[in-house]
């Protein structure tokens, strides 16, 4: 549930010190230098509050620089109420939401959004899978129906592949097309050989199945779903698709060439943080915020 009364989300002071504590759990730590013992917090009426000293490479501090707040006119309180949002809302929630909410303009309401879904993308280190592990690999098609268009000529579709481990972590990849040789790079240095692959019937599946332990595939076409067992299925990959294409069409609408890549991000972190509450999932979006800038001069995302 979100506190709206917390005081983190109408004081940037507060905001500020909260960023701190999730940032330096340990004491302030210079950005450029990395040293911990010679920083000095700067008071005084003509100081700013959290301006830091570092004394080994002489340069001043504060806990945004180095993050994508940095140089941001929006008051932090703002920036963590917009996380808040973000990572609580299942389907995602609109730049146009975001704008009404915080009370910034439309531009920049989309501009931070790229930047939270920058600071999402926290893969799980390694493979997914293992030994005796399940991992399931789908492929979705993204984009408007014909009929909804003026021309009435076919909507353009930008393809997803998600690869879901079963009870575990979930990827997701847009690709620019669905071919085995498009493919096999992606799911083979994404997945551990050690697994089973679970895939639908689709050929492009075929030949890189053998590179893992076994490769079951179900015929979606035949109307096969699951066998007896409830083993052999790729539910798990449809419905991380099914909440995906929510977001899709009744929060974001578009998802263009150049971000895609962004918003699957954003629907994997939170689905891998499906099992922890929304404070703490939003703490961790807030922790990955470290090290990433996103100036103006590069909000494309490079769509394979």
């Amino acid at each position: 549930m979100l506190d709206i009364t917390n005081p983190i989300y109408s004081d940037k002071n507060k905001a500020r010190e909260h960023l701190e504590a999730l940032h330096w759990p340990n004491g302030p730590v210079c950005p450029k230098c990395h040293s911990t013992d010679r920083v000095k917090r700067l008071e005084g009426k003509s100081t700013r509050p959290g301006v830091v000293m570092c004394n080994a490479c002489r340069k001043p501090f504060t806990v945004t620089v180095g993050t994508i707040f940095e140089d941001s006119k929006i008051p932090l309180n703002k920036w963590l109420l917009a996380f808040r949002l973000m990572a609580g809302s299942k389907k995602g929630i609109s730049a146009h939401q975001l704008h009404r909410s915080l009370g910034i303009t439309y531009k920049s309401a989309w501009f931070m959004a790229h930047r939270i879904r920058e600071a999402m993308d926290i893969e799980p280190e390694g493979p997914l899978g293992g030994p005796d592990t399940v991992v399931e690999a789908d492929e979705t098609y993204v984009g408007g129906k014909a009929k909804n268009r003026a021309t009435r000529k076919p909507a353009p579709k930008k393809a997803v592949v998600a690869l879901v481990e079963r009870d575990g972590h979930a990827r997701s990849f847009h690709v620019a097309n669905v071919t085995a040789k498009e493919l096999r790079g992606l799911v083979v240095t994404n997945i551990d050989r050690a697994s089973v692959l679970m895939t639908d019937e689709s050929p492009v599946y075929t030949r890189m199945g053998k590179e893992f332990t076994n490769h079951y595939t179900v015929n979606h076409s035949a109307g096969e779903y699951v066998t007896t067992g409830g083993f052999k299925h790729s539910n798990t990959a449809e419905n991380f698709f099914s909440i995906f294409k929510r977001g899709v069409i009744g929060t974001y609408h578009h998802m263009s060439e150049a971000h895609i890549g962004r918003y699957c991000a954003e629907f994997d972190f939170r689905y891998n943080t499906r099992k922890i509450s929304d404070t703490e999932r939003t703490e961790i979006a807030l922790i990955g915020a470290i090290g990433k800038r996103l100036t103006y001069n590069q909000p494309r995302d490079i769509a394979a």
